[in-house]
């Protein structure tokens, strides 16, 4: 069981980063919107590949008793939103990415360098 949001954030990553996910950024929030403390942003190079990000994700997490909350776009799998309620993970194809431009939409929140996970 994950005991804090930072934890959740990092096996994330890990999850993200098994699936070879790319781009992968994190977006503190939580000064910005009460929706989340954090956004998880990454991209693969096809819905498969998109798909297999969240699934590895949604999986992990599971394993280690933290819920999802709430799921969209999976079975387009070009824009896949993972709810955790105090992180949530977007994982675009790179075009859909490009397209919405989340870090444009969310410029105002802190930019978590990954170095520190």
């Amino acid at each position: 069981m994950i005991n804090n949001t930072m934890e959740t954030v990092k096996t994330i990553i890990k999850a993200i980063d098994e699936k070879k996910g790319l781009d992968i950024r994190i977006l503190d929030i939580n000064n910005v919107s009460n929706i989340a403390d954090f956004f998880v942003i990454a991209h693969g190079k096809s819905t498969r590949q998109v798909k297999a990000i969240a699934d590895e994700v949604e999986k992990t997490l599971k394993e280690k008793s933290v819920l999802l909350g709430h799921k969209e776009g999976y079975r387009d799998g070009k824009w896949i939103l993972l709810d955790y309620k105090d992180v949530v993970v977007h994982v675009f194809t790179e075009e859909e990415r490009g397209f919405y431009g989340v870090e444009r939409v969310w410029k105002d929140a802190k930019d978590i360098c990954l170095d520190n996970f």
